[in-house]
């Protein structure tokens, strides 16, 4: 949870210097507000601590978590590199200018067309995830006279301790080339076999929310062991090594996340004296952040409407948006907190449900909340929302996604539209 929440003389809630209420009264809600300075501020906080290692290092944001033009601009600005899930994903980073060889493409069934806008823009790296994926590109890079740097995905067989969709690198994984299995190793001799590409290094991702640096030290552990086997058995040694995201945040008093200066020195340390053991020169590391970079700096305001009272139980205080702009509450119970913001000066009085417009009695946003008196016309600030919200977005009841701001040193952007009516049916077509 944020801890740092700021208020006026008038008691609403200030992001990145402008009055929340007021953003939610220009731009109406539900809205999605992202404080940029936090962004970069976590950005500056990665690099840090990196730049103290003396290693080759890159911060390359993880697109999934949130992607919009403006976000790329903004990473273009920190100079950091990037990695896309989709075409969807690259294209955007593409509109926004963002440079190409910071580019890294991820993905378990990328599509020939999504490998081939990858391979016509340059990319900086495919991270292959299957052996489709290795036959798909050469027979593209052959076409095209063109050649491409590519990491292999691995599955380790390492899993975090997170929620059972958030883990990803367990052996059974629908995710990258099975270490245990030699699945690894095959797809190694195919990628060394094939000139026109170019393999720079490998990656793993454990999973996601992670609170622990155990698995990070494992992690970091078997990807120095694999590049050992690889050089006794091939000569290779891969020159970086990827070891993902899944850096936890606060989202409630509950949480108790480790600051990135502790993951990225167990990290560091543990790959240091790993390849000293094994007479391995010092590769680059590459982590991938996303929600740990836009999670604690995004809020999403909601105007409160009506209320249903239960004796003896917690009433239903009822919101303008709900799991069409976070789906994450209903779909793997994710618990957030939330504030008036228009009454931050104000005692706690009850315990409510923060609900939802949708219809679906899952559609709770927050299901015990601590509140002042609120009453319709209220707006409530939901924290820490940043992360895999509004990337998540629906239309589901027809109902049109949020509008998107930024704010920064007192000023604020719309850097997302809020879709209209029309929006919903623009691209329907008649039956009759």
């Amino acid at each position: 949870m944020s801890s740092d929440l700021s208020s006026d003389n008038n008691g609403h809630l200030i992001l990145g210097g402008v009055d929340s209420v007021e953003l939610a009264h220009k731009y109406g809600t539900p809205l999605v507000v992202y404080d940029v300075g936090e962004i970069r501020d976590q950005i500056k906080r990665f690099k840090s601590n990196f730049d103290l290692s003396g290693l080759k290092y890159q911060i390359s944001y993880a697109s999934k978590a949130f992607a919009t033009v403006a976000m790329y601009q903004v990473l273009k600005q920190e100079d950091v590199h990037t990695d896309v899930v989709s075409g969807g994903e690259l294209y955007t980073a593409l509109k926004a200018r963002f440079p190409a060889d910071k580019i890294s493409f991820h993905g378990n069934n990328k599509s020939l067309q999504e490998l081939e806008m990858a391979v016509d823009n340059h990319i900086g790296v495919v991270i292959i995830d299957n052996f489709l994926e290795i036959k798909l590109l050469k027979q593209l890079l052959e076409e095209k006279s063109a050649n491409i740097d590519v990491m292999l995905r691995l599955t380790p067989g390492i899993s975090a301790h997170t929620h059972k969709y958030d883990q990803t690198g367990q052996v059974d994984s629908k995710f990258g080339f099975d270490v245990e299995s030699d699945q690894a190793t095959k797809a190694l001799e195919q990628v060394l076999e094939i000139p026109q590409m170019n393999l720079i290094g490998i990656h793993a991702h454990i999973g996601s929310q992670i609170f622990g640096v155990e698995g990070f030290e494992m992690l970091a552990k078997k990807m120095v062991d694999i590049s050992a086997q690889w050089k006794k058995q091939f000569d290779f040694v891969p020159k970086i090594l990827n070891l993902g995201g899944g850096f936890g945040i606060s989202y409630t008093d509950e949480d108790e996340p480790i600051g990135p200066d502790v993951f990225i020195d167990k990290i560091i340390s543990t790959i240091k004296e790993n390849v000293k053991k094994q007479s391995l020169p010092l590769p680059e590391v590459w982590i991938e952040p996303g929600r740990s970079i836009v999670g604690p700096a995004g809020y999403n305001l909601y105007t409160v409407g009506s209320r249903k009272d239960i004796p003896d139980m917690l009433s239903y205080v009822n919101v303008d948006g709900g799991m069409g702009d976070n789906i994450r509450p209903a779909l793997y119970q994710a618990k957030y907190e939330a504030v008036v913001a228009n009454k931050m000066n104000q005692n706690i009085e009850e315990e409510d449900h923060i609900a939802g417009k949708y219809c679906e009695s899952g559609d709770i946003l927050i299901d015990r909340q601590a509140l002042p008196k609120t009453e319709p016309g209220d707006i409530i600030a939901m924290l820490d929302t940043g992360a895999y919200g509004y990337s998540m977005a629906s239309n589901y009841n027809r109902n049109p996604r949020p509008a998107v701001v930024f704010v920064e040193n007192g000023k604020d952007k719309l850097v997302v539209k809020r879709e209209s009516y029309e929006d919903l049916v623009r691209l329907d077509e008649s039956y009759i």
